[in-house]
């Protein structure tokens, strides 16, 4: 099953987040929907870092793994 969560992302986040992704054996995508829909690996600093950050990210995967979902839940978006 397909899952999607909602990060926001600073420039010095980047380092740590792509790590965390490159850690999973699975694919992870990263989508700025704001100006036209672009979607990058989430295990490429270049690509996460071409997105624009001062835009709520989507992040897409299909897997599990702990370490991975601790972080997505730390840039996870202010209620």
């Amino acid at each position: 099953m397909m899952k999607k969560r909602n990060i926001r992302l600073t420039t010095g986040q980047v380092k740590e987040f792509v790590s965390a992704a490159s850690r999973c054996d699975f694919d992870i995508d990263v989508a700025c929907e704001s100006r036209g829909h672009i979607t990058v690996d989430a295990k490429s600093i270049l690509g996460v870092l071409a997105l624009n950050l001062m835009d709520q990210l989507v992040v897409t995967y299909n897997g599990y793994n702990k370490q991975f979902e601790d972080e997505l839940n730390r840039l996870a978006p202010a209620s």
